[in-house]
């Protein structure tokens, strides 16, 4: 595997004794991405100020003030217990609102997060979202505690393939660069050269030297990615694996064509875990914070959100404004974070809390990290 690196990706080989990559500083809107730091006392009344304009999901997103007076409790002792454990809280955004709004000290999507993860200095990290994400966390933080409160911490996506399945592809591909999503293990980062997320794929891809380009786990955006890659007028001979994201793949052209017709003037927007189809309907296409960022900037006032329901929350809490239409999707793994378990992996923590990785695969997949960082700067 380390020939490929070599031969195809513009970057020095690892040395474990220096930093990861050369620190970067991002210029970003504060409602977006959101460094909170939560270690104050709140009340429910405080609590519920900022969630009830929050109505998506049924009755898992929503919230009255008397059950805001539930969560209080729980969130003022993780975030007296923060402040004793030197622990920092990351969530992504399709977490729950009570804990984006009452723990989460960054919040974002999973470049934003790895960035966050990379630059704390807390002896702590509980990463309240799925295992790929805490172990990228690891992977950058070796030294530090790495928590994954989630009882259901796997990924439709992630779980998609495996090293074999990449020791394999590289074999068959021999000449190919190959690209994975972050929604991958360790294990799968260990054996790519460069990794990407939904808001730097593109932009990674374009400055590969190589025009063979193996991009995986998901189908759905290597699709999107090889017809990004044609409209921009850049040469990529690109293929992919066939895994998806099942909360992704199930929104459907039929879903757009009645909203459009029943608000005309609505703005679709989307991820690139969405089909083709849908992508190609889509006044917008970007990562969570990207979509966050384009409806914050537009004058449009009504939106259809083809991404997990947690943005929606998001829309709804940060920019009342905005008006959301139809409906949205429910991740059964990041929704599996709760306030409960988070206060629980941080007074007592199990083995199965913690993120472990060999240390051999570790600064492998760091590599595949660090290549990310480097394109994305490029």
């Amino acid at each position: 595997m380390e020939q490929y690196r070599s031969q195809y990706l513009d970057i020095l080989p690892l040395d474990e004794h220096v930093p990861l990559v050369v620190r970067r500083s991002i210029t970003i809107t504060p409602h977006i991405i959101k460094p909170m730091l939560t270690t104050q006392k709140i009340t429910a009344e405080q609590l519920y100020q900022t969630l009830k304009n929050i109505k998506v999901g049924g009755s898992v997103c929503q919230y009255s003030l008397r059950k805001c007076a539930e969560f209080v409790p729980l969130i003022n002792e993780i975030n007296e217990l923060k402040e004793e454990k030197n622990a920092v809280i990351l969530v992504h955004s399709y977490i729950s609102p009570e804990i984006i709004y009452g723990v989460g000290d960054y919040v974002g999507d999973s470049y934003a997060l790895s960035k966050n993860a990379l630059e704390t200095h807390a002896d702590v990290i509980v990463f309240a979202a799925v295992r790929f994400m805490g172990e990228t966390a690891k992977i950058l933080n070796p030294e530090k505690d790495v928590l994954i409160p989630g009882l259901l911490d796997g990924c439709s996506l992630a779980d998609s393939i495996n090293a074999q399945d990449v020791r394999r592809l590289r074999r068959e591909f021999p000449h190919y660069t190959f690209v994975c999503y972050i929604n991958t293990t360790a294990e799968v980062k260990a054996e790519c050269d460069v990794c990407v997320t939904s808001a730097n794929v593109y932009k990674i891809v374009e400055n590969i030297p190589n025009k063979n380009i193996y991009f995986l786990p998901d189908k759905l955006m290597g699709q999107n990615l090889a017809n990004e890659m044609k409209a921009r007028g850049i040469h990529k001979n690109i293929r992919y694996f066939d895994g998806t994201c099942y909360v992704h793949e199930e929104y459907t052209d039929e879903q757009i064509f009645k909203i459009r017709m029943e608000y005309p003037q609505v703005k679709i927007v989307s991820h690139p875990e969405c089909k083709p189809t849908i992508c190609d309907q889509s006044d917008f296409v970007g990562s969570t914070t990207q979509m966050l960022q384009y409806m914050l900037e537009t004058d449009s006032k009504e939106f259809l959100m083809l991404t997990e329901c947690g943005l929606s929350s998001r829309l709804q809490a940060e920019f009342p404004d905005k008006k959301l239409v139809g409906t949205c999707t429910l991740c059964r793994y990041m929704k599996s974070n709760t306030l409960q378990d988070i206060l629980r992996v941080l007074k007592n923590p199990t083995d199965n809390d913690r993120v472990y990785i060999d240390e051999d695969i570790r600064l492998k997949a760091a590599q595949c990290i660090q290549a990310m960082f480097h394109y994305t700067q490029a």
